[in-house]
C-alpha cells in the first residue's frame, strides 16, 4: 500500500509544486511511491497547454502556470487536492490507463457517496455529475492533471468537496466556456475535506497497489 500524508493547511501552490519536482528528480527505483493531501490556498494554474484567455478576471486570486497537463483551473479551501508521486514503469501504468484509473477511483468514490451517475466526459478529463437543475447537463466536481518525468507521474485529481465555488466564475474551467463547476456540498453530500481526503487516498493507494 501506498502511504500519504496531509501538508499543512492551507498549503501554498508553489510550495508542494516544488516538492513534487523534487522528489520525482531525486527518485530512484526503489523509492517509495505516495499520496500527498492537500488543501491549498486560493489560486488559479494554468496547465502546459492552458490559454491566458481563459482566465477571465483573475482578481486578486495570483495564476500560477503549471507544468502538469490540461488547461485552467482553479484550487481553494474545500477542495482536496490528492497528489500522486507513482512510477508508473513500476507499476505497470501506461499513461492512459493510469488517468483512467484515477478517474474510476473517484467515480467509484462519488457513487458510494450517493452520487450515482458520476461519470466522465469525452475528450475533456476529470469527472462529472448530472445535475437535475438543468436538465441532466454535466458538471464538473472534479479536475485531474499530471505530469510524468522519467516514467514517474506527479500531480494528480482535486475533489470539490465543500468550498467557496465563485472563483470558478473568473474562467473557463478546463477551457470549457460556462462550463459549471460544482462540489459535493451542492449535489447533497455532507462531507469533510478531512474524510474524503482520506477515503480517497485509500483508495487510490489500494488500486495502484494492484495494478
Amino acid at each position: 500500500m501506498i502511504a500519504h500524508k496531509w501538508w499543512p493547511r492551507p498549503a501554498p501552490y508553489l510550495e508542494v509544486w516544488q516538492a513534487m519536482r523534487d522528489y520525482t528528480e531525486g527518485r530512484d527505483a526503489q523509492s517509495p511511491d505516495a499520496i500527498w493531501l492537500v488543501e491549498h490556498e486560493p489560486v488559479y494554474t494554468l496547465g502546459q497547454a492552458g490559454k491566458p484567455e481563459h482566465i477571465l478576471n483573475s482578481g486578486a486570486i495570483p495564476v500560477v502556470r503549471s507544468n502538469r497537463g490540461g488547461q485552467v483551473t482553479y484550487h481553494g479551501p474545500g477542495q482536496v487536492v490528492a497528489y500522486c508521486l507513482v512510477d508508473l514503469r513500476r507499476a505497470g501504468l501506461f499513461v492512459k490507463e493510469y488517468v483512467a484509473l484515477l478517474e474510476d477511483v473517484t467515480i467509484r468514490l462519488l457513487a458510494d457517496l450517493g452520487l450515482a451517475g458520476a461519470c466522465r466526459k469525452p475528450g475533456a478529463p476529470g469527472v462529472y455529475v448530472p445535475m437535475a437543475d438543468q436538465g441532466g447537463e454535466l458538471a464538473k466536481i472534479a479536475a485531474l492533471g499530471i505530469k510524468v518525468r522519467n516514467g514517474c507521474a506527479y500531480h494528480g485529481i482535486a475533489l470539490n468537496v465543500a468550498m467557496d465555488l465563485a472563483p470558478y466564475l473568473g474562467i473557463n474551467p478546463c477551457g470549457y466556456e460556462g462550463l459549471r463547476t460544482v462540489d459535493l456540498a451542492v449535489c447533497g453530500v455532507d462531507a469533510t475535506v478531512e474524510g474524503v481526503g482520506e477515503e480517497l487516498a485509500r483508495r487510490l493507494s489500494a488500486a495502484i497497489s494492484r495494478s
